[in-house]
């Protein structure tokens, strides 16, 4: 597994190496998990000097992605998904994780997917309350002539077939 060293701000003047403004991107559905596990795990990466972006709650207002947030994505070196229950209901989540899958083919961007009490193979295929929430989509952007949806179906399965980590309900 990739090594999550911050890298020096030196490098950013080095032509041959390329420069990231962040270490981590935290993608995840903030009502599912954001006074959770990623509080946690964005103070843990942060005591470890690990420079992670993570959206402000005001920032999601409309039904379009910020620009900051999609050059977030593309200036982190590293992008952690933390696929919950109702991470695909997002239209915002499903536009970050098809730029992160976007950012992992033209840059090589580290991908690490978390399945937050979701099975992988419900995100990969788009099933349980993932493929409940493309069946609203689909509904939604009957006319979507852009193909969208299909990308962020593609998006989806594509990180989902990356082996992170499965984090289950636990007695």
């Amino acid at each position: 597994m990739a090594s999550l060293t911050p890298v020096p701000s030196s490098a950013a003047g080095s032509s041959s190496t390329p420069s990231w403004k962040f270490d981590v991107f935290l993608s995840f559905r903030g009502q599912d998990t954001r006074k959770s596990f990623t509080d946690h795990l964005y103070s843990a990466l942060e005591r470890e000097g690990i420079h992670t972006f993570r959206d402000d709650e005001k920032l999601e207002r409309g039904k379009t992605i910020a620009p900051e947030i999609l050059k977030a994505i593309e200036e982190s070196r590293f992008a952690i998904v933390i696929f919950s229950k109702n991470y695909a209901f997002s239209t915002w989540c499903l536009d970050e994780v098809s730029k992160i899958a976007e950012c992992k083919e033209v840059s090589g961007q580290t991908v690490f997917p978390i399945f937050y009490h979701v099975k992988p193979s419900e995100v990969r295929k788009q099933t349980g309350h993932f493929g409940e929430a493309f069946a609203k989509h689909e509904q939604v952007f009957k006319d979507d002539t852009e193909g969208k949806v299909s990308k962020w179906r593609n998006a989806l399965s594509a990180l989902a077939n990356i082996s992170g980590w499965h984090l289950k309900h636990r007695c």
